[in-house]
């Protein structure tokens, strides 16, 4: 820890567990919803049932938009204080989300909800900065992920067991305990980490001098556009893929089980990505990965695999969906590390610039793709194998860009 962090109390067991929660609400808050899309669209939307999936882009939306701003207040106000905030719009969504009668009212109380769900995940972030450096970070990190990485593997069936005691509405009120929790843990135990004389005052033009400072770089610019592919396809891939258990493979009451089968296989993806990038480097591990992306969507599509009989359709697409979140697991950390890598003295800023930017277009692009489901993995499968195609051109462009920058370092 650093010299000059405020004095805790906590054990570090009991820091992590707190951070990672903070850290989890967005898995759940996406993942355990997975389960209960059938029942809210035979609800709220039994004529139009290719709306539902909408749910799932609509909260990363708002925590997109949420993005922006909660780094800079974190910083002008407190960390604590937006935790607070955060958190109260995330459980005012969820409240109304539990009470709707529409889905049109669903989707706005899920835009909420995702605005509010940025604070503690932002903040989490900070806090950790403020009390450990180097090292010391890197390891609470590493910690803090392998805990993250379990929630999605378990969300679902969470949120199955939820519907099973009670209905979808259920879920949202496991939201609501959840976020509480966190909240009144947080109060009782986290100290505020960022004391009022180093608070800096909330200066809009700093922020968009950060912008400005951010899109006029090529590297940082085609590194969040690739970014902003790879989510693409990503919440494509959390749209669809409980309607491609239900309707295609007729596997809806296993598929909390299945879903956490290929989310465990990715959180190994950290660990690899850790061994690999000193010797590699993080272009070429990004390269590399989404290569081979593109050969197994290829495969998929052309070959039919996930069309074969049962149950070697379905065998095939698991391999394919875990592929998936494995390779999304490799590269994120890597095009993250890339686009900041430029920005070390406007970090606070433009990690909220890039996250937002690149969360924002990703459900933009999602949105569309969930849309074209039609009963079956082709419009999936063929929107990730074009996604994953342009980042794979655009890493390329990427690579000579800064080859060109390496051998003349005066431009």
């Amino acid at each position: 820890m650093t010299d000059d962090r405020p004095d805790i109390n906590m054990s570090r067991p009991e820091f992590v567990a707190l951070i990672a929660m903070m850290f989890a609400i967005i898995a759940f808050s996406t993942d355990a919803m997975l389960p209960a899309l059938p029942e809210i669209g035979a609800e709220l939307s039994p004529l139009d049932m290719t709306k539902v999936p909408l749910i799932v882009t609509a909260f990363i939306l708002g925590m997109g938009m949420g993005t922006f701003v909660t780094g800079p207040l974190s910083d002008a106000f407190g960390r604590k204080n937006i935790i607070y905030l955060g958190s109260a719009i995330y459980i005012s969504g969820a409240v109304v989300a539990w009470l709707s009668q529409s889905l049109e009212v669903m989707l706005i109380a899920r835009v909420v909800q995702g605005v509010g769900a940025a604070g503690p995940r932002v903040v989490a972030l900070a806090v950790i900065r403020d009390l450990y450096s180097g090292r010391q970070m890197a390891k609470i990190m590493s910690f803090v992920m392998m805990i993250f990485v379990v929630v999605p593997a378990f969300a679902p069936a969470m949120g199955a067991v939820i519907i099973a005691l009670s209905d979808w509405r259920g879920v949202f009120l496991s939201f609501i305990v959840f976020s509480a929790t966190c909240v009144v843990w947080a109060m009782l135990r986290l100290p505020e980490t960022l004391p009022k004389p180093k608070r800096r005052p909330l200066q809009i033009g700093l922020l968009w001098n950060a912008v400005k400072e951010i899109f006029s770089n090529p590297m940082v610019c085609l590194s969040i556009t690739v970014q902003t592919l790879v989510m693409g396809f990503l919440f494509s891939t959390l749209m669809l893929v409980q309607p491609i258990y239900d309707q295609v493979y007729d596997r809806a009451e296993s598929f909390p089980f299945w879903f956490g089968v290929a989310a465990l296989i990715s959180g190994t993806s950290s660990l690899l990505n850790a061994l690999l990038v000193v010797r590699l480097g993080m272009q070429r591990i990004v390269i590399l990965a989404l290569g081979l992306q593109i050969v197994l969507s290829g495969l998929m599509l052309g070959l039919g695999l996930g069309d074969l009989p049962e149950p070697y359709g379905f065998v095939f697409f698991l391999m394919w969906q875990a592929s998936l979140f494995f390779q999304v697991g490799l590269v994120m950390g890597n095009l993250n590390a890339l686009a900041m890598e430029p920005l070390g003295h406007i970090a606070g800023m433009a990690a909220s610039v890039i996250g937002a930017v690149s969360t924002v277009m990703a459900a933009m692009l999602a949105s569309p793709i969930g849309l074209m489901f039609n009963g079956t993995i082709t419009p999936l499968i063929g929107a990730v194998l074009t996604l994953a195609t342009l980042a794979f051109a655009l890493m390329l462009l990427l690579a000579r860009v800064n080859r060109q920058a390496a051998a003349d370092p005066a431009e």
